[in-house]
């Protein structure tokens, strides 16, 4: 008996070894061929935002962080906002396909191929609750899912809404230079009492990292202690 690639969609078959003959292991949703596409990230990596350093001239690292991360915590607005994204995979070709597939064309089903990664990731940090970036109203009719909450719960985490968005244009229409000095967009839900929480964000990319900050910026602002973030792909 064997299950299917959720990219490919060929059969994987099932290989018996020691590992799964003494311990249930978790389900397999990429073929070995597509699975070997994604690229891990590995260190050096920015500690700031999980930017792998090796591909980057040394004039774009600043100490143990990327130049992006430097002038972020070197604006007195911006210093402190975001404590620390995590990412586990390099924004490559076929990551990139992978994501737009799930994100604007619908194929829910395709967070199922991260739920083991972030499973992980959440037994291994110290957090309060899961914050999903949020998408407008008109946003959430067009796609029909939250991508953010979708990755959340397909890795059984329960999450707190406690932002919601205004419309605007779409990040992915927006040039670097807008992304950065993006008007904030977010604004919170309710009253719950944040003072001193650890909190963590979850979203499908990190690029110049404003959506984050944004976002980070409105919990710290109501009292949050830290505010890190986990996304499936560092661009």
């Amino acid at each position: 008996m064997s299950d299917h690639c959720l990219n490919c969609h060929l059969a994987i078959p099932f290989e018996l070894t020691w590992q799964s003959l003494f311990k249930q292991l978790p389900p397999t949703y990429l073929c070995k061929d597509c699975s070997m596409q994604l690229a891990p990230i590995h260190p050096p990596i920015c500690q700031k935002c999980c930017r792998p350093l090796k591909k980057l001239s040394k004039d774009f690292i600043k100490g143990d962080v990327c130049l992006d991360c430097y002038r972020w915590e070197n604006d007195a607005n911006w210093a402190s906002i975001l404590d620390k994204n995590i990412s586990f995979y390099e924004y490559n070709d076929f990551l990139k396909e992978l994501l737009a597939r799930f994100k604007y064309r619908g194929d829910y089903v395709l967070a199922k191929v991260f739920s083991q990664k972030i499973k992980e990731k959440l037994e291994q940090i110290s957090y309060d609750a899961i914050v999903p970036i949020p998408l407008s109203n008109e946003r959430l009719l067009e796609r029909g899912f939250n991508q953010s909450t979708a990755l959340a719960s397909e890795a059984n985490a329960n999450v707190a809404y406690l932002l919601t968005r205004v419309h605007s244009e779409k990040q992915s229409k927006k040039s670097r230079h807008e992304r950065i000095h993006l008007q904030q967009v977010f604004n919170r839900k309710d009253d719950t009492e944040l003072e001193g929480k650890n909190l963590l964000l979850i979203d499908d990319i990190y690029t110049t990292g404003s959506t984050l900050r944004h976002a980070a910026k409105i919990l710290k602002e109501a009292g949050a202690k830290t505010v890190t973030s986990i996304t499936i792909a560092r661009g």
